[in-house]
């Protein structure tokens, strides 16, 4: 009996996305101007969309715009991408310091701080701002989604999108559901990964979700390996990249992912389900403390 429910969901669910995959997304709102905000952007407007994305200055916003612009470019210059192409998706982006001017949104990504009480407080502004119909998602990599469709008066039309950094070159998108999320909301995301050319997941709404779940125990075991002086940074990375085949090597990836970001990740992780192994390791925390946040601020783990 249960799989029978199970399979009459899964079918009706299917349906609606069938019926959803004709509607057009005409607009798009991306809350935050970072290196996600802008990729993600950049993401949708090469899809075809429009998408207006809100910083809190106007200095901030027209740099993301010009940040998009010079990826676009990149690509032009390396023949990945035509001119028309490039003319295109730019004509397709604005950017606002004003959350009113996202009022007619279809969907809106948040995709701020990785902090839940900065997050439900922009929920609960973006929940008076955009129309009735507008779905509300969050791009959080491990905090529960549930609470910040909680602090809207349209839980039913919130859910999680969570794309992978470099938003425009990683193909996977977690699409994540809270309880509250009708079989609607979750069929219009995944349209809309669909249509932004991506591979969605359906995942649970837990700590970590997929992804981060498996990957960051894996990290913080790295940096508990060099503490312990098994080996050496590059050697670690070295091993991790020649014997697992990965692309690139723990301590390379988390200066990539941010180790700011990955101290949060990890207290979620660890607050969730109280295991040593996921309190985040000190030298990590010491970096962060110093501000050597990876990439980002060009000092991490490595320089750059």
């Amino acid at each position: 009996m249960i799989f029978g429910i199970g399979l009459a969901n899964h079918l009706y669910t299917s349906t609606v996305a069938r019926m959803i995959q004709t509607r057009d997304i005409k607009l798009v709102g991306i809350v935050g101007s970072g290196i996600m905000g802008s990729g993600i952007a950049e993401v949708v407007s090469r899809a075809g969309m429009d998408v207006v994305v809100c910083s809190r200055a106007e200095q901030t916003a027209h740099a993301t715009r010009s940040a998009i612009e010079k990826s676009l470019a990149n690509k032009l210059s390396k023949a990945k991408i035509s001119q028309e192409q490039m003319d295109t998706a730019m004509s397709h982006v604005y950017v606002t310091s004003k959350i009113e001017d996202l009022a007619n949104c279809d969907l809106v990504i948040e995709s701020a701080i990785e902090d839940l009480t900065t997050k439900q407080r922009l929920f609960v502004e973006l929940d008076k701002v955009v129309k009735l119909s507008c779905v509300l998602t969050t791009n959080t990599s491990t905090l529960p989604v549930i609470e910040m469709a909680r602090s809207t008066n349209r839980p039913d039309k919130v859910c999680g999108i969570h794309f992978f950094n470099p938003a425009v070159i990683m193909p996977l998108v977690e699409i994540i559901r809270p309880i509250t999320a009708s079989d609607e909301t979750i069929a219009l995301a995944n349209a809309f990964v669909a249509t932004c050319g991506k591979d969605g997941v359906q995942v649970a709404d837990r700590a970590g979700f997929i992804v981060n779940a498996l990957l960051f125990p894996y990290l913080n075991n790295a940096i508990a390996m060099l503490e312990a002086g098994t080996a050496s940074m590059e050697d670690i990375d070295t091993a991790m990249k020649g014997g697992c085949n990965f692309p690139m090597g723990p301590f390379a990836l988390l200066d990539l992912v941010g180790l700011d970001t990955s101290v949060s990740i990890l207290e979620a992780l660890y607050s969730e389900f109280k295991s040593s192994n996921l309190e985040p390791r000190p030298t990590l925390r010491k970096l962060v403390e110093q501000g050597k946040l990876g990439r980002k601020s060009k000092q991490g783990f490595y320089n750059y």
